[in-house]
């Protein structure tokens, strides 16, 4: 992944990057874009600055494999704030696309703007740092989808 990358006209910078495992299968190598780098979660997640999450698949997944991994992850980071981010998660949902092998998926927060997701085939963005702060938990919140990638991806490994 490259050191640099630029979202909004924001520079952001490689926090960390890791990988992704789903029982022994190697899933994907995720790493994540801040503009001001930091090992821990909550300095990243208390700002709101611009931020981005690139996912590289290391397998094919569909769609409903990811919405599943995203739904699980809002309920074990953000379950008290689920009603009212229901509705927009419904949204983002419905965005994410099934992903080859090789391929990129790339989620990013721009303050004051909200959260995208490429590969969507639209350019509906998702309001709210309380979104942005509830979906990048999936990664880096107390409840991690994979403990190691949550390391990686905070520069920690």
């Amino acid at each position: 992944m490259p050191d640099d990358v630029l979202v909004d006209a924001h520079a952001l910078h490689l926090n960390g990057m890791g990988l992704r495992k789903k029982f022994i299968v190697n899933v994907d190598v995720a790493g994540l874009y801040v503009e001001h780098q930091s090992k821990e979660a909550s300095a990243i997640l208390s700002t709101d600055e611009t931020r981005r999450v690139d996912m590289r698949m290391l397998r094919d997944l569909d769609a409903a494999t990811i919405v599943d991994a995203v739904r699980t992850g809002f309920e074990k980071n953000a379950k008290a704030q689920l009603p009212a981010l229901q509705e927009r998660l419904d949204t983002f949902c419905k965005l994410i696309p099934a992903v080859k092998k090789g391929q990129t998926l790339t989620i990013s927060y721009v303050p004051g703007k909200g959260t995208s997701i490429s590969g969507a085939g639209g350019s509906t963005v998702i309001t709210g740092k309380d979104f942005a702060d509830a979906l990048f938990s999936v990664w880096i919140g107390k409840v991690p989808v994979d403990d190691s990638l949550k390391k990686g991806m905070l520069g920690a490994s």
